[in-house]
């Protein structure tokens, strides 16, 4: 294949690395498990900087189409086995392909001081500044779910960005990061005040709780997000398969 980019075109550098990777990834050899050409391989080779390089790659990461671990390069993503409890989406993807209409109840932003819990996670020092979302959603007739999100402030967000786009969307095409991982943890509790308020619920209703823990593909940590679902409302499937 012609392995060069259009210095001169409109077209995105980003952009037109990502195609001739897409292309790459068809040919046999690599669909077999060869290693890809590295960073600096393909910046030298392509006249541009690695970043773009990196840039193009995480895109292909990301739609699973690569995968890459340190020292030992990056290849062909095999073909996925389909399992809900491994290919998460944001709630808003999830709802999307469920075709399940979803309505903004609340939506707040604020800033606040990270406590021991937050400061342990994102590795930063105890009350440091975080940005802090909070959302209400759920169906056009009703709430179901209440979000709390904090974001490593590494990403660089500053409250204005348009919280209504899905989330992990938003976080490539804006910031170019990348969500990859996600750690949950499932429990039931019983709605004190204020999740009755957000969800119109009666205290000490069932409540699926719901904490998950986002890291982009260095495995470092992006996102803490807590969930309160209703408990008639929401149920969660896992699937495996051996």
């Amino acid at each position: 294949m012609k392995f060069n980019i259009d210095h001169k075109s409109p077209v995105p550098l980003h952009a037109q690395v990502e195609e001739l990777l897409r292309e790459l990834i068809e040919e046999e050899e690599y669909k077999n498990g060869k290693i890809l050409p590295s960073e600096v391989e393909l910046s030298k080779k392509l006249a541009i900087s690695r970043s773009t390089v990196r840039q193009a790659i995480k895109k292909l990461v990301f739609e699973g189409l690569l995968i890459r671990k340190k020292r030992a390069g990056t290849k062909v993503a095999p073909k996925p086995v389909s399992s809900k409890s491994n290919n998460w989406l944001s709630f808003s993807q999830e709802m999307r392909l469920r075709g399940i209409p979803i309505k903004n109840y609340e939506l707040h932003l604020s800033w606040v001081e990270a406590d021991h819990e937050l400061a342990e996670f994102f590795e930063i020092d105890l009350k440091r500044k975080v940005l802090k979302m909070e959302r209400v959603r759920g169906k056009p007739d009703e709430p179901f779910v209440y979000f709390v999100s904090y974001f490593h402030p590494r990403i660089g967000l500053n409250g204005e960005e348009d919280f209504t786009r899905p989330l992990y969307e938003m976080l490539e095409h804006d910031y170019s990061v990348v969500a990859t991982i996600s750690k949950e943890e499932i429990s039931a509790t019983a709605a004190k005040a204020l999740i009755c308020e957000k969800l119109q619920i009666k205290e000490n209703d069932p409540v699926l709780f719901r904490k998950r823990f986002v890291f982009d593909q260095g495995e470092r940590p992006i996102e803490y997000n807590l969930g309160y679902y209703k408990a008639d409302s929401f149920f969660f499937t896992v699937e495996s398969s051996r």
